[in-house]
């Protein structure tokens, strides 16, 4: 074990009940046994910084860049339903002036980071039976895991010890200043939404990524927008629908863009998907380098979205949990200035729209 992560018997009553929960289930994942405790997942990564586990300076800028150091890496991001891993190198980082906004668009690992949402970062050195595992995660300011990044077989130790020595806290403490949830924004009725002018505004898109200003503008969220838009642009498919999809993709090996993300990092997979299979609810993608675990059980409502954009029409697959969240997006792989790819949209417009 590296000596920048110490290791020494826990004495904080946190860590020992994780613990005992940790030998009744062995198997049970951090984020599951902090929803059993009662505490933030973050709380209970903080709960080890005397045991295998050391924080790190929230210096976005810098420390993001580094971890490029760290070589062949796989990094996670997850939401409520699903889980997105991607295999690559964390390269061509760049961080905005104003430290809110960053992005990772090296070809295999591609991110959008909202900064302004992370707030703590550790190191993690944790004895499995598969030897060390290593790992850099990050949490907002609720304690729920944001992004985190795992060393491979293939990334350079060598570049761990100085990476942690470089960005230690100087102060290890586990005290987090956790604050509750924002509330939500007040939802408009659909009485309340102009959806004349909002029909029109979407029909004049000349880029996807317009799309959240326009319901901006509206003040609308974005499944009551799926549905005030009318079937030109919209159409409420049946959740069963997506794991089909997938399938046909893999077996006609599509290339596909895969986006999940959370409300503080968005995580992308561009390529293929090959190795599909079910486990109970959950529907996984189990490729070498891109794994995806999708809890179907999660998802409310599923739609097929139509945007114009001035490479011509996108088309894209958007699937919802009950509350309205984003759980999975995809869209066929694409670049900007290239229209969208035919075998993407002749799949993607076969499956039958429900009634409304």
């Amino acid at each position: 074990m590296s000596t920048h992560v110490p290791s020494v018997a826990p004495s904080n009553d946190l860590y020992l009940a994780w613990q005992v929960l940790r030998r009744e289930q062995p198997r049970l994942r951090a984020r599951d046994a902090a929803e059993r405790l009662a505490v933030s997942e973050a709380e209970l990564v903080a709960s080890r910084l005397d045991v295998d586990t050391l924080r790190l300076q929230p210096d976005w800028a810098q420390l993001l860049p580094a971890l490029g150091e760290l070589g062949y890496v796989m990094v996670l991001t997850r939401n409520e339903h699903c889980v997105h891993e991607r295999k690559g190198h964390y390269r061509e980082v760049t961080v905005s002036a104003n430290g809110q906004m960053g992005l990772v668009v090296s070809a295999d690992i591609d991110l959008r980071l909202f900064l302004g949402g992370w707030a703590s970062v550790f190191a993690i050195e944790e004895q499995t039976a598969k030897g060390a595992q290593r790992s850099v995660q990050v949490f907002d300011r609720q304690g729920t895991a944001v992004h985190k990044v795992f060393l491979t077989d293939e990334s350079q130790l060598g570049a761990w010890a100085p990476l942690l020595e470089r960005f230690k806290a100087a102060e290890q403490s586990a005290v987090l200043d956790l604050l509750p949830l924002p509330n939500a924004a007040s939802v408009k009725v659909d009485a309340l939404i102009d959806v004349n002018a909002l029909r029109v505004g979407w029909s004049t898109l000349k880029d996807t990524h317009h799309f959240f200003a326009l319901l901006k503008t509206h003040g609308s969220t974005r499944t009551q927008a799926l549905r005030l838009a009318g079937s030109e642009w919209a159409e409420p498919l049946a959740v069963r629908e997506l794991p089909k999809l997938l399938e046909q993709l893999a077996a006609r090996e599509v290339p596909i863009m895969l986006f999940v993300g959370n409300r503080h990092c968005i995580q992308i997979h561009s390529g293929p998907v090959k190795n599909l299979c079910w486990l109970d609810t959950w529907f996984n993608v189990l490729d070498p380098e891109f794994n995806l675990h999708l809890q179907t059980a999660g998802v409310a409502e599923l739609w097929r979205v139509r945007k114009p954009s001035s490479d011509g029409l996108i088309t894209s697959w958007e699937a919802f949990d009950a509350s309205g969240e984003l759980v999975v997006q995809l869209f066929g792989a694409r670049k900007p200035g290239i229209a969208e790819r035919q075998d993407w949209r002749a799949l993607a417009e076969r499956a039958p729209a429900l009634e409304c």
